[in-house]
C-alpha cells in the first residue's frame, strides 16, 4: 500500500469513526430536568419553525421534562397544530386555559414565548391573493397568556418573551399589560431586512406591505436594491434602501462587553429577518440593533421619529429573571438530527457565510449562545434554591 494511498485510507477512516464517536458522547452526558412551557401560535406548516431551534438547543444539551423524556418540538408546546395529512387543512390549539394558570405555575420552571402572530386564512388556504392580511385563523397574545407570565414572575421564575407578542393581532389592552411585566415599550413599529426589494425577483414579498405603500405614498413601488422596510401598527410603511439610505443593506447586533463575557455573544453579527423597535425601561440592554443609515437615511428616519439604535436583547435587573428578544431570534432552519451529535457546534462555528446562510450564522454564532447560556445559568440557579430548600 502506497503512502498516498495509506493516507487517504486513515482520512477515510476518521471521517466514519469521528459521527460515531460524536453520537456516543452526546449519549453518556447526562440529562438535566427543566419544565419548560414553550408558546408559539405560528404553525402554519409541519416544519414548526419559529420554536423548532430551541428543540434543537434543549435536546442537544439534554434538557429533558421532569418526566424524564425530551421535548418533541412537534407535540410538547401551547399553540397551533397542523394536522396531518396537511392537504386536508384540519387543526387543533391547545390553549392555556384560566384554570390551569396557577397549577402551571406552580409546576413549570420557564415559560418562553417565541411567537404568537398567528395562522392566517391566506397562509393556511394556499393560492389566495395576500395583497392584505386576511382574517386570523388562531393567533395574538391573550389575557390568559399574559396572566401566566405575571405568575411565573411573581414566582421569580424565568420568562422569555419573543418578537411579534406585543404586535398586530396581540389586543392594545393585552399588549400594555405585558409590557409592564418586562418593563418595556413598542413603539408601534415593526421592521424586517429583504435581500431584495425588487418583487419581480422575491415572488414571496409581502404583498400587504406594497399595498400599504401604495396607498400611503399614491405611487408606484420602483425598490430594486436590497433594504430594510419598516411597518407601523397603522399599516403606515419606510423603506430604506441599500445605496440610496443605507451604508450597510443588513442590520447588525452589538453586544455589549457584558453580553460577550456573560454570553459568549459576538461583538458584532448580522441580523437577516424581522425585529421591533422597543424602549427598554429600566431593563438592561444586553445587544443592540443597529441600522447603518447615511444621511439621506438618517433624514428619512428622523421625518417618522424613528432611531437607527434600538434594543436587541434585554434582561431584568431585578430579582425575577426575565429577558426580551426584540427579533425573530428562533426562527431558524435546524435539522433535528444534527442535535444528537456531541460538539457539532463547534464544526459549524468553524463555517462562515457565504458557505453558511446568514439564519444559519445567526442561530450557531448568536442565539445558541444566548440561549444556552441562560438555560445553563438559569438550571444551576435553581438546582441550588432546590438544594438549598431541603437542608432547610
Amino acid at each position: 500500500m502506497n503512502r498516498s494511498f495509506r493516507g487517504f485510507f486513515i482520512f477515510l477512516l476518521i471521517l466514519s469513526i469521528l459521527p460515531a464517536y460524536s453520537l456516543f458522547k452526546w449519549m453518556v452526558q447526562p440529562k438535566r430536568s427543566l419544565d419548560i412551557l414553550i408558546l408559539d401560535k405560528t404553525v402554519p406548516s409541519l416544519e414548526r419553525n419559529k420554536h423548532r431551534s430551541f428543540n434543537w438547543i434543549l435536546t442537544h444539551n439534554k434538557y429533558v421534562k421532569s418526566d424524564n423524556h425530551r421535548y418533541a418540538y412537534t407535540k410538547d408546546y401551547y399553540g397551533f397544530f397542523p394536522l396531518k395529512p396537511l392537504r386536508s387543512k384540519k387543526y387543533d390549539t391547545r390553549r392555556i386555559r384560566l384554570t390551569q394558570i396557577l397549577e402551571l405555575a406552580d409546576s413549570i420552571d420557564m415559560a418562553y414565548y417565541t411567537d404568537t402572530y398567528g395562522v392566517y386564512f391566506n397562509d393556511w388556504y394556499k393560492g389566495i391573493s395576500k395583497a392584505r392580511r386576511s382574517r386570523m385563523i388562531y393567533g395574538g397574545l391573550n389575557n390568559n397568556d399574559r396572566l401566566l407570565l405575571k405568575e411565573m414572575k411573581d414566582r421569580k421564575k424565568l420568562i422569555i418573551g419573543e418578537y411579534n407578542i406585543l404586535a398586530y393581532p396581540t389586543a392594545p389592552l393585552d399588549r400594555a399589560n405585558t409590557e409592564e411585566i418586562f418593563n418595556i415599550k413598542w413603539t408601534e413599529w415593526l421592521g424586517a431586512y429583504f435581500s431584495t426589494l425588487d418583487t419581480i425577483q422575491d415572488t414571496q414579498f409581502p404583498k400587504w406591505i406594497l399595498q400599504n405603500y401604495r396607498d400611503q405614498y399614491h405611487k408606484s413601488w420602483d425598490f430594486k436594491n436590497a433594504g430594510v422596510v419598516f411597518v407601523n401598527y397603522n399599516s403606515r410603511v419606510v423603506v430604506l434602501e441599500s445605496g440610496t439610505h443605507l451604508d450597510f443593506d443588513m442590520p447588525y447586533i452589538y453586544t455589549s462587553k457584558y453580553g460577550r463575557e456573560k454570553y459568549g455573544l459576538p461583538h458584532r453579527i448580522a441580523f437577516p429577518y424581522w425585529f421591533e423597535v422597543l424602549e427598554p425601561g429600566n431593563n438592561r440592554v444586553v445587544s443592540t440593533f443597529k441600522i447603518h443609515t447615511n444621511t439621506v437615511g438618517d433624514s428619512v428616519l428622523d421625518a417618522h421619529f424613528l432611531p437607527n439604535e434600538f434594543p436587541a436583547v434585554i434582561e431584568s435587573t431585578g430579582d425575577a429573571p426575565y429577558y426580551y428578544f426584540a427579533g425573530d431570534f428562533a426562527n431558524n432552519p435546524e435539522h433535528m438530527r444534527t442535535s444528537y451529535f456531541y460538539h457539532v457546534e463547534k464544526l459549524n462555528n468553524m463555517i462562515k457565510p457565504p458557505f453558511l446562510s446568514k439564519r444559519r450564522h445567526f442561530f450557531w454564532h448568536f442565539y445558541y449562545p444566548l440561549m444556552t447560556n441562560i438555560l445553563d445559568q438559569y438550571y444551576y440557579d435553581t438546582m441550588e434554591k432546590k438544594d438549598q430548600t431541603k437542608e432547610k
